[in-house]
């Protein structure tokens, strides 16, 4: 695992690199001066239905946070409004103080993005898209291939690098790397990764364990979605439960799981259907 090292920036940068200098990096446990992410009020309504409804969730520096709930509920359009990606109706939302909407070249230099559906550009290897990234990003060349070279072993992709693989031809637990790539390439504060683990195999977890782990030990913070109630559960220190656009729950994991597990919580907060016996009896002969 010593390839993890130095993964979201080289020669001591990354979310932790500045930490002397600008108090919120401070290291995870000490003051912050500010959330790493605040949401307030974020509202978007699509042919007259709410698909976000008044969505507030404070996400403090350090941590990280699972944000979970049924299809439909309204996550992905919360985290698309979050990051500047959809322009709400109305609410707010801050990174590091930073106001999204108001100021957004400032925000997205602190945020990093892995969202739905990425569209990536395809006819390019892996390194190329990074070195692309990363000159459109404002890094000059020599940190832009270092960073781009130190993701691609980290990550597991050198060998489709070596042998001229293009992303079109990526696996789609492939094409999760090199997402998660693009979006540590330039060193952020705030990671928001929409299903970072989905068809991603065991080991390459482990790494991106290991790289989510160490980013928030050094002041970051980051916000996933997730479906796995097993993997919010091991992975994350809080969590915010949502369902018809509204947030039902959050705050540190333990608290809002109460006595019993994750998905329990879930289910009462949000509701289950169960099976009638008379229903699917044409199943299985």
């Amino acid at each position: 695992m010593s390839g993890v090292r130095g993964a979201t920036g080289t020669s001591g940068e990354g979310p932790g690199g500045e930490a002397a200098r600008d108090p919120a990096r401070a290291p995870a446990g000490a003051p912050a001066a500010v959330a790493a992410l605040e949401l307030a009020g974020l509202t978007k309504s699509f042919q007259g239905r709410r698909a976000a409804d008044a969505v507030s969730l404070t996400v403090p520096p350090g941590s990280l946070t699972g944000l979970v709930g049924p299809n439909g509920a309204g996550k992905t359009t919360s985290l698309m409004m979050a990051v500047g990606l959809l322009r709400p109706d109305a609410g707010t939302a801050r990174v590091f103080g930073v106001d999204v909407w108001s100021r957004p070249e400032e925000a997205k230099r602190l945020l990093g993005v892995l969202p739905d559906g990425l569209a990536l550009p395809e006819r390019l290897t892996g390194g190329e898209l990074l070195t692309y990234w990363g000159l459109l990003r404002g890094l000059d060349a020599h940190t832009t291939r270092a960073r781009a070279a130190e993701l691609l072993r980290v990550l597991e992709l050198t060998d489709a690098e070596e042998r001229g693989t293009l992303v079109i031809e990526y696996s789609t637990g492939m094409r999760k790397k090199i997402g998660l790539a693009t979006a540590l390439l330039h060193a952020p504060r705030m990671l928001v990764l929409d299903e970072p683990y989905e068809a991603v195999d065991p080991v390459s977890a482990r790494v991106l364990t290991a790289i989510l782990r160490r980013f928030t030990a050094a002041g970051g913070a980051v916000v996933i979605s997730s479906h796995v109630m097993p993997l919010v559960e091991q992975l994350c220190d809080r969590v915010a439960i949502i369902a018809d656009g509204r947030v039902r729950a959050d705050g540190e994991l333990a608290g809002v799981r109460g006595a019993g597990t994750l998905e329990d919580a879930f289910v009462r907060l949000v509701g289950h259907r169960e099976m009638d016996e008379g229903e699917l009896t044409w199943l299985g002969g």
